[in-house]
């Protein structure tokens, strides 16, 4: 049996490895993940207990409208319920536009390096993928306008971008927007929202009003804590959700998703709470790089992509065999570089301390 052509040759998405995985390869008792950018802190306490109350609850379907949630994000971002729809994580949101708007006879606009999904969802419809390169790790977004023409059909603008975590600001993103034609779709994909302490980053949800055109991301993985439970919405004006619904598969969020997803968006002071510890441990890294004379680029996430001068491979292997999973930056398109994910303080100052003895 042949697949179609337009899968010959993709490589599915490559996550972090798994602890248990190295613990085996490598004899270690204790290994630390700090490659997926996961939340170091967990979830909201009050997350548990809807959990354990779900069990009960396995053999029934889930609700495909997803509608204790719905209302509840809703009346967190101030939009109408109709301007949402819910993902298995904000990637298969992703997978929805691309299997709803594109076809062989159009393109995409996007960064690179940049989230490898755009690429990947939009090559398996046979789609062109036109990349304009990051320009000191940022979304070069007069590069992304001049690369559409009549038959671009979306534009993803990764904000904070992974993997640099920089970010596009107010002014740029919002002439940019205005510029971008009406046929177009702008994806702002904001999966480390909760993270960013930029003044200048982007207020997207009122724009949505204004520009018909642009759909949001947002997810419950990365400062919610519940990657493993995998929920991620989008946000648009409710006739572009309206069409884009028929590409989602039924049933595509789990009840135990929707219900600690719901419980978890109440508890705002525990994001927070989260929040101000990354920034903390952000300056930390921040000022290990600036003692050392290492460049690395200032994130907007719960990341840092750090220049190590040295091959990516060889750090990666070198933290690996201490113990620690990061992401080679020379899978990412930075050679000599390796992204780290904020840990807990002890988890950081112990892998600093490791870094210390690479120089």
């Amino acid at each position: 049996m042949n697949v179609k052509q337009t899968m010959v040759g993709l490589v599915p998405y490559q996550p972090g490895k798994p602890i248990e995985e190295v613990k085996r390869e490598l004899g270690l008792t204790e290994v630390i993940k700090l490659a997926s950018n996961e939340n170091p802190y967990g979830y909201s306490p009050k997350v548990k207990q809807v959990i354990q109350e779900s069990l009960e609850d396995l053999a029934i379907y889930p609700d495909g409208y997803a509608r204790e949630l719905r209302e509840k994000v809703a009346a967190h971002l101030g939009v109408k319920e109709t301007d949402l729809i819910f993902g298995n994580g904000s990637d298969e949101v992703i997978l929805i536009l691309c299997r709803s708007i594109l076809t062989s006879e159009d393109n995409i606009v996007t960064a690179t390096p940049t989230f490898p999904q755009y690429r990947h969802n939009a090559v398996i419809e046979g789609t062109e993928i036109k990349e304009v390169p990051l320009v000191n790790g940022v979304h070069d977004l007069e590069g992304m306008l001049n690369a559409i023409d009549e038959n671009t059909k979306i534009v993803f603008v990764c904000n904070p971008n992974n993997p640099s975590g920089t970010y596009v600001g107010e002014d740029a993103f919002l002439s940019f927007l205005h510029r971008v034609p009406e046929h177009v779709l702008v994806v702002s994909d904001e999966a480390y929202y909760e993270y960013v302490a930029a003044e200048d980053y982007p207020n997207t949800i009122p724009l949505l009003n204004q520009y018909k055109n642009l759909i949001i991301l947002r997810t419950f993985s990365k400062a919610y804590g519940l990657a493993a439970l995998r929920v991620g919405y989008g946000v648009a004006n409710s006739d572009l959700i309206r069409s884009i619904d028929p590409g989602r598969e039924p049933f595509n969020t789990n009840t135990i998703a929707q219900r600690a997803a719901s419980k978890a968006i109440e508890d705002q002071a525990f994001v927070q709470e989260c929040f101000e510890k990354n920034r903390s441990e952000m300056k930390r890294f921040e000022t290990f790089c600036e003692e050392n004379g290492y460049d690395y680029y200032p994130s907007q996430a719960n990341f840092i992509l750090m220049d190590l001068k040295k091959p990516g491979s060889e750090i990666f292997q070198t933290l690996l065999e201490q113990g620690f999973i990061t992401r080679n930056g020379e899978a990412l398109g930075f050679p000599t570089s390796v992204r780290i994910t904020l840990g807990t303080s002890e988890q950081n100052k112990r892998i600093i301390e490791v870094l210390s003895k690479l120089s």
